[in-house]
């Protein structure tokens, strides 16, 4: 047998007692799972069950504050400061998306900065919620480095993902996510281990010279995706994420994948918006206009559907992982 399948809730109540075995919270494993899980469900993988072993040794060595609790401040009507306290991301966040509807239904803006933070995941989770909530959101995070600045040739920038979500009148939401690397890093870490070649265009070496040696690239650096212009997006997302939080910089956290060194830090920034503030009831009419003006098009298609599909295959059949990281977890809870 090389795969086991479970269901959400089994899934769900897997991790959780893995996280729990390593010295976290039961409120903080739960939160975490949910996440996982839904990243796993919406074929998110790399943000999904094979986090588990890296999250449980971090909590084990102290360098995810397993039972952290986030601490809240309200520095301006409509701006919220989140202190994640060096634990996981998803209590910090989870602690935002509920505050910042109600502020924005007064303000009609707000923003959540969260610091001193941990891996965030997919941020669509996060965004999709809010657009629920009828808001209108954007979310950036930086994560440690990974991409020179255009031109250069050491990691200094992270992969440091961008999301966005639209509500939408009796549809799910409209919701986009990406990083700004042409691939994720984890593909080319994918590759090293199996000691294969990586294609042309997605790193650089040590040099800056470009490589398909996915050894060669893991110390170099990522190429951003649109080169020059995705250099420009990672600075902007690495100071709306930290500069404007007082989280790390990119270069300054440490990795999320191993138990060594301190406290990643990295920090997460959160821009909720009540549409009909300034567009009113006809807000809905025009996404609705957009929308169908882009899928008259033939062979064209919305972005975020696949969550969708993977959602309703997982309802259906349960999330399948391979056997070998299930037996791992399974380890871990002892």
């Amino acid at each position: 047998m090389t795969d086991v399948t479970l269901t959400e809730a089994e899934g769900r109540a897997f991790i959780t007692r893995a996280l729990m075995a390593a010295n976290v919270s039961e409120a903080n494993a739960a939160t975490v799972a949910r996440a996982l899980v839904a990243a796993e469900v919406e074929g998110q993988s790399g943000h999904g069950f094979s986090r588990v072993p890296a999250y449980a040794a971090q909590a084990r060595a102290g360098k995810v504050k397993g039972h952290a609790e986030p601490v809240v401040t309200q520095p301006a009507t409509g701006a919220l400061l989140v202190d994640a306290a060096h634990g996981f991301a998803y209590p910090a966040i989870d602690t935002a998306i509920a505050a910042l509807p109600g502020i924005v239904a007064e303000s009609g803006i707000a923003a959540a900065a969260i610091t001193r933070s941990h891996h965030c995941g997919q941020l669509s989770a996060h965004v999709e919620r809010l657009a629920e909530a009828g808001c209108l959101a954007l979310m950036v995070a930086n994560a440690p480095k990974a991409m020179a600045p255009w031109g250069g040739n050491a990691p200094l920038f992270g992969t440091n993902p961008i999301a966005f979500a639209v509500p939408r009148r009796g549809e799910p939401p409209l919701v986009v996510d990406l990083s700004l690397s042409k691939v994720a890093r984890g593909k080319v870490m994918l590759a090293a281990k199996r000691g294969e070649d990586i294609p042309e265009g997605w790193a650089i070496d040590v040099d800056g010279k470009p490589t398909t040696d996915a050894a060669a690239a893991l110390p170099g650096s990522m190429i951003p995706a649109g080169d020059a212009k995705g250099a420009a997006l990672a600075m902007m997302v690495e100071i709306m994420a930290v500069s404007l939080t007082g989280a790390q910089y990119s270069y300054e956290a440490s990795s999320f994948f191993d138990d060594k060194g301190d406290p990643p830090g990295v920090g997460q920034y959160i821009i909720a918006i009540r549409p009909e503030t300034t567009a009113g009831a006809a807000f809905h009419d025009r996404i609705d206009a957009l929308i169908a003006e882009i899928l008259a098009q033939p062979g064209t298609r919305l972005p975020g559907q696949k969550r969708l599909t993977g959602r309703a295959a997982a309802a259906e059949r349960g999330v399948t992982i391979p056997k070998a990281l299930h037996d791992e977890i399974a380890a871990l809870a002892g």
